[in-house]
C-alpha cells in the first residue's frame, strides 16, 4: 500500500483521490474549503481542511514520506506553485499537477513535477480526434505524433485473420487487444491467424497519420 496526497478537491482532485482509495491506497486529501472537504471524507484516508502551500500544514497532516502528490488547485497557478514547492521541500519527488493552460504548464515542468495533465485540452483532443475518424471510438495520446486508439471493425476486413490484412505491413499499426464488444471481453492476442467480426474493436498503437488512414478504412 502506498500514501499519496491530493491537494484541491474539485472535480478531478476528488476523483484521483477516490480513485487511489479504492485501489486501497492511502489518501491524505486537502482542500481550503470544508464543504469540499467534507464531501470526499467518506471516500478517502483522511480529509483535512487547510492550506498545502504552508509546509508547517503538511507536516502536521503527516504529508512528509507519501509516495506521491496530486495537485489541483483550479485556477489559482500561485497555489499550485507554492504547493509544489513546499511538496518538495518534504521530500516528495513525484507530483502531479492540473494545469489549465500550456504557460501554467511550462512554469511546473520548469519546477520539475512529473507530470502536468490538462484535462481540457487532452478532452478536446480526444473528442477532436473521434469525430474525424470514422471508425475512431477512443484515443489515447502517447507521446508527440503516438497513441493507442480503440477503432471498431471496417466491414472489409470483417471476417480476416490478421495474417492476412498484414497491418502493420500495410499500415505501419501495431494491434495491441482485440475487444469483443458483445461480450465485453478483451483478448490480448498476439495470433495472427486471429479472425475478425464485426462486433470486434481493435485496440491498436502507431503514428498518428498511419492511424488516421487505418480508421478512414470502410
Amino acid at each position: 500500500m502506498k500514501r499519496f496526497v491530493v491537494v484541491g478537491l474539485g472535480n478531478f482532485g476528488s476523483s484521483v483521490a477516490e480513485s487511489l482509495f479504492s485501489q486501497r491506497h492511502e489518501v491524505i486529501a486537502i482542500d481550503m474549503n470544508e464543504e469540499s472537504v467534507d464531501r470526499v471524507a467518506p471516500y478517502v484516508s483522511r480529509a483535512a481542511v487547510g492550506d498545502a502551500k504552508n509546509i508547517h500544514t503538511l507536516e502536521r497532516l503527516g504529508v512528509k514520506g507519501s509516495d506521491a502528490a496530486v495537485v489541483s488547485t483550479g485556477d489559482d497557478i500561485t497555489a499550485s506553485i507554492l504547493t509544489t514547492m513546499a511538496l518538495h521541500d518534504l521530500g516528495i519527488r513525484d507530483v502531479y499537477v492540473k494545469v489549465i493552460s500550456r504557460d501554467h504548464a511550462r512554469v511546473m515542468e520548469r519546477l520539475g513535477v512529473s507530470e502536468t495533465i490538462f484535462p481540457e485540452r487532452e478532452s478536446a483532443l480526444s473528442l477532436g480526434k473521434r469525430m474525424s475518424g470514422v471508425g475512431l471510438l477512443n484515443y489515447v495520446s502517447i507521446g508527440t505524433g503516438f497513441s493507442i486508439q480503440e477503432m471498431g471493425v471496417p466491414s472489409s476486413w470483417n471476417g480476416q485473420s490478421l495474417r492476412v490484412l498484414a497491418l502493420r505491413q500495410n499500415y505501419g499499426i501495431t494491434v495491441v487487444a482485440i475487444h469483443d464488444v458483445l461480450s465485453d471481453k478483451m483478448s490480448f492476442t498476439s495470433d495472427p491467424d486471429t479472425v475478425l467480426k464485426e462486433s470486434d474493436a481493435l485496440i491498436v498503437a502507431g503514428n498518428d497519420e498511419d492511424l488516421a488512414r487505418a480508421a478512414e478504412v470502410v
